[in-house]
């Protein structure tokens, strides 16, 4: 009950910033495509947040150095999908694509509920990679949505979708505590059920991408051929694409290295699910709530203004965790919302830049992004181990600024 009455004011600010995104060509096409775009990114983060989470539980009762190695082979896992599925939209078309990694992140997230069951890491984190390749393909929705509206729309478009990231904020911790009490009366470990929840949930986010219809993009955006590797490689050099190549894997190292970590600290000091959850919760809220408003911030005013504001915001937040690391009611809230929100003020910043890339330059960027976080997930966990969580906290603010290198060099 508390998920569809906490949904039920996300998708009534889904269905008014779906009429204003259509205020220049009300289609049909464009509402549905819109829609299932939504449905399927808001499910497949539901499915990661609360699988994520257990899998970092789950091994740091291994080892707390393995605590990170769950999320890694996630992160690991949407790094292969976005490339895979950065080619599969060139070649099949985006609803192809999707279906094809919703139906992987479905097996994955039974593949894992086996190895939380049988208490078997390696098949949990085989479970966790084929999730992430599902995750991967629904982080390119948002250049499937984006290529639907003119230039000066395309960073409100691609916001609404990566918006959809709210429902996962909500669902995914939501979810937990009721899963691992089913899983616990049914005499499975408590732990394992997240992950039969997220099976669930990412196989309704493939029912919902079915009904994509197949639309031409706008003609800024009309299908081109493929690019061979040579261009690729001349394309990846220039300098409108370093700088958002940048700043996204600078936001995903900062922001996966204190995210993950999170848990584990709680944890130590004797918090259950139920303050993981609240914590995560703020978390991905700033991850993913403001969306619209930072869509039309890059719409305003560029996509390098608004990275450099992501950039701040990220090391606000770095400085608060490592000042505050046990404020579980107070400073951990504020700091890993803060976290959040600069993650998507740079993500959304860059990713308005990328919107008028290919497919493929749009998934290899990130597959760059995605698998740098690999492995800050993994030296995370050692340095966690090692030195505690405010020196993971100051070392993701370090990595935070250095995209700002570039933000002096050349224009958008």
């Amino acid at each position: 009950m508390p998920f569809f009455v906490s949904s039920v004011p996300a998708f009534s600010c889904l269905a008014l910033l779906i009429m204003n995104l259509l205020g220049e060509a009300r289609t049909a096409g464009r509402t549905r495509s819109m829609i299932a775009l939504f449905l399927g990114v808001a499910c497949m983060n539901t499915a990661m947040v609360g699988a994520s989470t257990a899998g970092t539980l789950i091994a740091g009762q291994h080892s707390p150095g393995l605590s990170g190695v769950p999320s890694a082979a996630g992160v690991l896992g949407t790094a292969l999908g976005a490339l895979a599925s950065g080619s599969l939209i060139s070649r099949l078309g985006s609803r192809a694509a999707l279906l094809s990694g919703y139906g992987l992140a479905a097996v994955g997230a039974w593949v894992a509920f086996a190895g939380a069951i049988a208490d078997l890491l390696p098949v949990l984190l085989v479970g966790m990679l084929l999730l992430g390749v599902g995750n991967g393909g629904a982080q390119l929705s948002r250049y499937v949505a984006a290529a639907l509206y003119p230039a000066a729309r395309k960073g409100t478009a691609l916001s609404a979708i990566l918006w959809a990231g709210t429902v996962g904020a909500l669902a995914g911790p939501a979810l937990m505590a009721p899963a691992a009490a089913v899983a616990t009366g049914l005499g499975l470990p408590e732990l394992s059920g997240p992950y039969a929840a997220s099976a669930l949930v990412t196989l309704a986010a493939a029912a919902a991408t079915a009904v994509l219809p197949r639309l031409r993009a706008t003609t800024a955006a009309s299908p081109r051929p493929p690019l061979k590797r040579a261009d690729l490689v001349t394309a990846l050099r220039h300098r409108s694409v370093r700088l958002p190549l940048a700043a996204m894997v600078g936001a995903h190292v900062a922001m996966v290295a204190v995210m993950t970590m999170t848990p584990p600290q709680l944890h130590d000091h004797g918090h259950g699910l139920g303050v993981v959850g609240f914590i995560l919760s703020a978390h991905m809220i700033g991850m993913f709530a403001l969306s619209p408003l930072t869509g039309r911030i890059a719409d305003r005013v560029g996509g390098r203004v608004t990275i450099a504001l992501g950039i701040a915001t990220l090391v606000v937040a770095g400085l608060l965790a490592a000042a505050l690391p046990t404020a579980h009611s107070t400073g951990l809230p504020i700091a890993l919302f803060l976290l959040g929100y600069g993650w998507n003020l740079a993500f959304v910043g860059g990713s308005a830049i990328l919107s008028r890339e290919q497919p493929q330059l749009q998934g290899i960027v990130d597959a760059f992004a995605w698998g740098s976080s690999v492995l800050s997930s993994l030296l995370a966990g050692q340095l966690f181990a090692q030195s505690g969580y405010p020196s993971v906290a100051l070392a993701a603010t370090v990595l935070a600024l250095l995209p700002a290198l570039l933000l002096t060099k050349g224009r958008e």
